[in-house]
């Protein structure tokens, strides 16, 4: 039987693996990422990274034969510059003042790893958001909601972050912090294994 594990801490991933009907264990990644380059495309970029957490998290259950990791990173683009989460609250108004009135681009790259026969199969998944125009107001009060600064790009669109939005095209879920439809399609057609 199928041993999913999940390469990340993240509370949203949980969600939707939860969401999915996905019976879970999570390991946190200890993969150093500062050694995967930032001067190749975004696409790839975010795969990967998630390639890189699975296979940190794979030396963990190398015994396991069950076991199925999934590992996944989101970016917020704007401009071909990727931003991070910020770094204080000056660093977040300022994000949130470059993403006021217009649209950018999150990018998920997911990874599934199997264990009894090493298969890995990665992608990734674009959702374009476009920002209502931002008052310097808003932005104060979003900041001291606190729920910008452990969120790339400075905001959760799950959140209060939502009342930011204007409108999305693509995978909602994918901007969450993970591509749902896009990950189970994979399990179903590379891995045999059904979700639904």
């Amino acid at each position: 039987m199928t041993e999913f594990i999940l390469a990340s801490g993240s509370p949203r991933r949980k969600e939707l693996l939860t969401l999915m009907g996905i019976d879970f264990k999570v390991s946190v990644s200890d993969a150093d990422e500062s050694g995967v380059s930032k001067n190749i495309p975004v696409k790839l970029y975010v795969q990967e990274l998630a390639l890189l957490k699975a296979s940190a998290t794979a030396k963990n259950f190398i015994k396991n034969k069950n076991a199925v990791i999934i590992a996944a990173d989101t970016v917020v683009t704007m401009d071909g510059e990727i931003l991070g989460k910020p770094s204080g609250k000056r660093n977040a108004a300022k994000m949130l003042k470059s993403l006021s009135g217009r649209s950018h681009d999150v990018y998920t790259g997911y990874c599934v790893m199997r264990i009894s026969d090493g298969k890995v199969v990665c992608g990734a998944q674009r959702t374009e958001v476009e920002f209502n125009t931002l008052t310097d107001d808003k932005i104060e009060n979003y900041i001291k909601s606190g729920e910008p600064m452990d969120k790339a790009g400075a905001y959760g669109i799950q959140g209060k972050g939502s009342m930011l939005i204007k409108g999305i095209k693509g995978d909602y879920f994918n901007v969450v912090g993970l591509p749902v439809s896009a990950l189970s399609k994979t399990l179903e057609d590379e891995f045999d294994i059904t979700i639904l």
